[in-house]
């Protein structure tokens, strides 16, 4: 699962292409821009001047010098949205999200990754883990997550929205993935959900994936979560599927 292109973040992750002040030099770029000097873009913007070549060396001129365009890897962040509403499916969900949480975690000493965690039950969707790096603190936040009520999926993506804002805000070119775990019902009304939904799909900086979580109980299967994943824009995956995969394959 993965967001397209290349970002323009901070170069410590593995996850993501991003183009940095580090990273290996690709091309050469205009006068006055790129990060350190692209030796052989200099080189040829010398030769194509008709740059004289002495015993001292090549008559270079300011106008000769060319930086460079770097393609680094840059770390990203992965929220979750988990519909904690109901009992028995919600807890299988929260457990899910656990083990895709650590599995993320722990890799992050290479892949420098955050991840956060929005719950979406009762009146409104609130952060049960805020963006980190720490294992213990999503498994402790999870592990004590409430589960239960009704399930407001449109606040769930809002709160995914203001929260990414916040996180770019403070990391400006920072890409982010939206892993959204429901069954596609929700008691805001779909209207809601759909006009959400369509502002994520309009970010670049953002890449949803969608977790069918209904239940493979009883002939009649509703499908409303490909609902969800049509105004997002989204790939969708069953829970059997993100189980196994257990985070392994999220990236942006």
């Amino acid at each position: 699962m993965s967001k397209t292109g290349v970002g323009e973040g901070g170069p410590l992750g593995r996850r993501s292409r991003s183009y940095s002040r580090r990273g290996e030099a690709v091309r050469p770029a205009p006068p006055g821009q790129g990060h350190g000097v692209h030796l052989l873009g200099t080189l040829l913007a010398a030769a194509e001047r008709g740059a004289t070549i002495d015993e001292s060396g090549i008559g270079f001129e300011p106008r000769d010098l060319r930086g460079a365009i770097r393609l680094g890897t840059e770390a990203n962040l992965v929220v979750f949205v988990v519909d904690a509403s109901g009992s028995v499916a919600a807890k299988d969900r929260l457990k899910a999200v656990t083990g895709a949480c650590v599995s993320i975690l722990q890799d992050a000493y290479r892949r420098r990754d955050r991840v956060a965690v929005i719950s979406v039950r009762g009146k409104k969707a609130s952060i049960l883990v805020p963006p980190t790096r720490s294992v213990d603190l999503a498994k402790d936040r999870l592990s004590n997550a409430r589960v239960g009520g009704k399930t407001p999926l449109a606040s769930g993506l809002e709160e995914t929205y203001k929260l990414i804002d916040r996180e770019v805000f403070k990391s400006p070119g920072l890409r982010s993935i939206a892993v959204i775990l429901t069954d596609g019902r929700t008691t805001d009304g779909l209207s809601r959900v759909n006009a959400v939904a369509g502002a994520l799909a309009d970010r670049k900086d953002v890449g949803c994936v969608v977790i069918n979580c209904e239940s493979g109980r009883g002939r009649v299967r509703l499908n409303l979560a490909n609902d969800v994943a049509r105004a997002l824009g989204a790939p969708v995956l069953s829970i059997a599927d993100f189980k196994q995969a257990g985070g392994s394959r999220i990236s942006v």
